[in-house]
């Protein structure tokens, strides 16, 4: 099992056509994913050929669901367009979008994040990873040689971490692992992920791993109180952070108490979440509590 992506995925790549989405449609689909075409209205019509394997290009992505059955899209497309390109997306009745472009204003990430919403599209990002569910299909540009498929669930606001604690333990594998991103308007959260690995029942434990600023970790943890009974250990990145300053993503904002390492561990640990106090500790902490049966 696994959540929001698997085998049956059929896979559209808005931006295809550009440099970094031909790299990673490549990596994609040597990873097994079902890429079914790309999008752009410039070049609709034509195939791209990679490594053997013709992949169709379409002007819209209306016409890329209707001539494959695609309901999931990875949006490679430059910020400026991004917005468009999800709400096309959401108005061609896409399940999850995968946005993985970065430095999207704010504005845009918080209209088509609402806008998809209401459609019922599912919003994966902005400036993230993508998932991937080992063995069976990669959305985005997540390394899927670093790990195999697992027990572990896994949702992450930063990408780098994800793939840290993916490669720490990669001899238990993975069910799936979400880069929720960490912009300060994401359209899927840590409790979206933890309420899903709940109801999965192939995923036996949870990693979450937060950062600095805003308040996700501290709602992530009041959510394991009340409804998640697996075992979830957390990883917090920032604890040497200087307070009132910005690091890194742009919502990785430290005001006062609220928003630190600190307050954020003890809020996941007052839920029961064993937090680590640096990755390879968290990946230990994970290990024990599998060794002990959860």
């Amino acid at each position: 099992m696994a959540i929001y992506l698997t085998h049956e995925s059929k896979v559209l790549v808005q931006g295809m056509t550009g440099a970094e989405g031909m790299k990673h449609t490549r990596r994609m689909l040597a990873a097994g994913t079902d890429v079914v075409g790309g999008v752009n209205p410039r070049k609709a019509g034509r195939t791209v050929d990679f490594d053997g394997r013709a992949v169709p290009v379409f002007g819209t992505v209306a016409e890329g669901i209707a001539a494959t059955g695609a309901d999931v899209t990875v949006v490679f497309v430059p910020p400026a367009f991004a917005k468009s390109a999800v709400l096309e997306a959401a108005d061609a009745g896409i399940s999850l979008a995968v946005v993985i472009t970065e430095g999207i204003p704010v504005h845009d990430a918080v209209a088509f994040t609402s806008y998809a919403r209401h459609r019922g599209t599912r919003i994966i990002g902005p400036n993230c990873p993508g998932l991937i569910t080992p063995g069976q299909s990669d959305a985005g540009i997540i390394p899927a040689d670093i790990t195999k498929p697992g027990r572990i669930g896994l949702v992450s606001k930063s990408g780098t971490l994800t793939y840290q604690l993916m490669y720490e333990l990669r001899d238990i594998g993975f069910s799936t692992c979400v880069g929720i991103g960490g912009d300060p308007v994401v359209g899927t959260s840590h409790i979206d992920c933890l309420a899903a690995f709940q109801e999965d029942p192939d995923t036996e434990l949870v990693v979450l791993i937060g950062e600095i600023g805003g308040d996700a970790e501290e709602r992530a943890a009041a959510y394991i109180r009340g409804h998640v009974t697996k075992p979830v250990v957390g990883y917090i990145a920032g604890f040497t952070a200087p307070e009132g300053r910005t690091m890194g993503h742009a919502g990785a904002i430290v005001s006062g108490s609220a928003g630190t390492a600190r307050a954020k561990r003890e809020a996941l640990e007052a839920a029961g979440v064993r937090v680590g106090s640096t990755p390879t500790e968290t990946a230990r902490l994970v290990l024990e509590l599998l060794e002990a049966g959860g």
